[in-house]
Formats: C-alpha cells, structure tokens, sequence
C-alpha cells in the first residue's frame, strides 16, 4: 500500500464557510449536497455522522433520509421554501445594487465601507423601510457581494519623537572618559 500524503486546505475554516455558502448558492447544489447525505447514510453511516461531515444539523440529514424514503429522488428536490417575502420589491433591489457598487460616501453617507448598519441605515433613509443588520448582511449575498472588513493600520513612530528620546548622542564621535 503506498503512503498517501495528508493535503490540507490553507485557511481551512474560512474555506468551510465559503464551500457552505456555494452549496447553498443553487438549488441543483443542494439536490447534490441532500443526495450525497442520503448516500452516506445509505452505506452504513448514521445522521450524526453524515451531519458532522457534510456540515449539517443530525435533524437535517434525518429529514432528508425520510424525504428519500417516502418520496425517491423527488423528496430531496428543492420545494417552495418558507420564510417572509422580501420586503424591497424589484425596482429597490436594483437601486440597493447600483449603490453597493459606490462608496458609501458616495452615497450620502459617513461610513468608508459597507457593512450591514451602513445599508440597513441607507434604506431606512432613502424607502423609509426598517430591515435590520443580518437582513442586509442577507442582501450583500443575495446580490453578489461579500463583506470585507477593514485591515487594522498600525501607527507608524514619530520620527521627531524618537530623537527627542534617544538617549545616545548623534555624533559618531568618541566618547571621553
């Protein structure tokens, strides 16, 4: 048997999220990621087992497995989804698109970049609708955008400081004792 090297994935649980996320992007996605559940447990693994590997709640892949069985292939196809309608209709959704394409600043506002308080305050200003911080965190997703925070800037020492402070002389001289 040859020994196979251990790979691993550079900034692995950042990378876990963003697989997640592309999972959840399309439906046909989660069909595969439901199938590739149903499989495991069909092979021996339990719920809990499957859910830790792919990721999912235990209730989650015990639910696709009774979808599997009562309903075949056709249980774990994507249906209708519950939840809220959104409340920005079209013509809004595409104005919250063309503003995250600006600055912030561009937009009237205070802040240098986007984040969910920024647009969550944008739109209360400018439809006079309330959606909280998570929702428009929901909104960056749904149109293509993905969060960045700001790097920490580390303050650079003041030059003039420092001399004031430097305990050995300047000149290259020798000292006399």
């Amino acid at each position: 048997m040859v020994d196979m090297k251990a790979l691993s994935i550079s900034d692995a649980q950042e990378m876990i999220l963003a697989l997640q996320d592309e999972i959840r992007r399309s439906d046909q996605s989660r069909y595969d990621h439901r199938l590739h559940g149903v499989l495991l447990v069909a092979q021996g693994m339990s719920c809990p087992e499957v859910a830790r590997l792919l990721g999912d709640g235990p209730r989650t892949v015990e639910y696709w497995v009774n979808r599997f069985e009562r309903n075949g292939f056709g249980g774990l196809a994507e249906g209708e989804r519950s939840g809220r309608p959104c409340r920005l209709n079209v013509r809004q959704l595409e104005q919250v698109n063309t503003w995250l394409r600006q600055s912030p600043q561009e937009c009237g506002l205070d802040a240098n970049l986007w984040d969910g308080k920024t647009l969550s305050a944008l739109i209360g200003q400018k439809f006079q609708l309330q959606l909280g911080t998570r929702q428009c965190q929901r909104l960056f997703r749904q149109l293509g955008f993905r969060l960045r925070k700001p790097r920490p800037v580390v303050g650079h020492p003041d030059p003039e400081l420092q001399r004031a402070h430097k305990k050995t002389p300047r000149t290259g001289g020798k000292r006399r004792g």
